[in-house]
């Protein structure tokens, strides 16, 4: 494995504990700045919002640098952020802190992404990016959970200056570890920058793949947004058990974003997707039926991870097969489009429980996105396949597994 790899996946887990520490420190940081858990909740929901718009925002503003050094700075804005976090004297100055570490979310998981398929033999691209997500898996495995023992025994700014240091090394690594030359591929030497990125988005396939990301990031979110209340109010477990049930869904997102990821190198971004999102729909649907049997929810909770975050390769890979060399700022637009997704689930569930349909609706509403992603999936390969559409000359696809042929037909050996 290329240790730039390494490098990008510890950037990653820095990622993750940002995003995710948060939800288990929540009540400390409510009282500690003297605020109400709801209006602390924003701490949450404004780091979301804030990665959708610099995932799109910051890459597009970027796609003339080369690559590792967008890399390097996005690096120094993270720490910035975590920064701010840790020494923040009241409410403003710590959302204000999540916001600037929110910006380049996005964008880094975007080009990390590209850097990571350029380091790798073409028929390993789909692994590469799994690898470097392993970061974000682990950090909901692991470093959730120690950060908030972390935070809850030196206070929760220390988790904060941990995270920070997490990202020094990281920066670190990158700088060290990651090719000037494999991650500076830049646009700029091949095309018309930014106006050619954007050309990319001509292509009807760009969009049914960020659609695709946020019907199916949508789905296993919506189930997973309000899970706390589906384990303890239907399931029977105690609250104190929530944070180590989460640990088994953890353990079932760093399986299946590599068994994805090998998946979509083997066979073609489309074939794997259509197994997995079908699979999810099944387990979402099943998971909601037997909540109330214990053993099954357990099972549940580990499949649940393990096909929602399969889909994670599968769809990277097809969003920068169809936007060919153009494929910067498409990354970062789809993982603006797991945000979003996760918005919209987390939404829908919210409104499905206000309707007073139950704390297994939200699975339920998960179940219909996730069926949605199965039919635009089939819309979409059906279209893939047509001769009559073509792809433009700028925005041809660069040699990979899924760019050998559309991502419908397995791609020659």
């Amino acid at each position: 494995m290329p240790l730039g790899l390494l490098a990008l996946a510890i950037g990653g887990f820095g990622i993750g504990l940002t995003e995710f520490v948060i939800t288990g420190l929540l009540p400390e940081v409510a009282t500690d700045l003297g605020v109400t858990e709801p209006v602390a909740g924003w701490l949450i929901s404004g780091y979301a919002l804030s990665v959708a718009v610099g995932g799109i925002g910051l890459t597009a503003a970027m796609t003339r640098i080369n690559r590792k050094h967008v890399l390097l700075g996005l690096m120094v804005i993270f720490i910035a952020g975590n920064m701010i976090s840790a020494l923040a004297p009241g409410y403003g100055a710590m959302l204000a802190g999540r916001i600037v570490a929110a910006l380049p979310h996005g964008a880094f998981f975007g080009v990390g992404s590209v850097v990571a398929a350029g380091l790798v033999a073409p028929d390993r691209r789909a692994g590469a990016i799994a690898t470097m997500f392993t970061g974000l898996t682990t950090a909901n495995v692991l470093g959730v959970p120690l950060g908030t023992f972390v935070g809850q025994q030196f206070g929760w700014r220390a988790t904060f200056w941990v995270i920070t240091l997490i990202r020094v090394v990281a920066l670190g690594g990158v700088a060290l570890l990651v090719p000037g030359r494999t991650a500076g591929r830049s646009v700029a030497t091949r095309s018309d920058g930014l106006r050619a990125e954007i050309a990319a988005f001509a292509h009807p396939q760009v969009w049914f793949s960020l659609l695709l990301t946020v019907l199916g990031f949508g789905g296993m979110f919506g189930a997973f947004a309000y899970i706390a209340f589906t384990l303890t109010e239907v399931s029977g477990f105690a609250a104190t058990t929530v944070p180590w049930l989460l640990i088994l869904f953890g353990c079932g997102l760093f399986v299946g974003n590599l068994a994805g990821g090998k998946a979509a190198d083997r066979w073609t971004a489309d074939g794997t997707l259509a197994v997995v999102f079908t699979a999810l729909a099944v387990v979402l649907a099943v998971f909601a039926l037997t909540a109330r049997s214990q053993a099954m929810t357990l099972v549940s909770l580990l499949l649940m991870g393990a096909f929602g975050f399969a889909t994670v390769p599968g769809l990277q890979m097809r969003i920068m097969h169809y936007a060919g060399r153009a494929e910067t700022l498409a990354s970062g637009s789809n993982i603006a489009a797991f945000n979003v997704g996760n918005a919209l689930g987390a939404w829908l569930g919210g409104l499905t429980i206000g309707a007073g349909l139950g704390f297994t609706s939200p699975v339920w509403a998960g179940t219909g996105l996730t069926i949605g992603a199965v039919a635009v999936l089939a819309v979409a390969a059906r279209l893939a396949v047509r001769p009559a559409q073509r792809t433009p000359r700028a925005m041809s696809p660069a040699p990979c597994p899924t760019a050998a042929a559309s991502p419908t037909e397995r791609p020659a050996r």
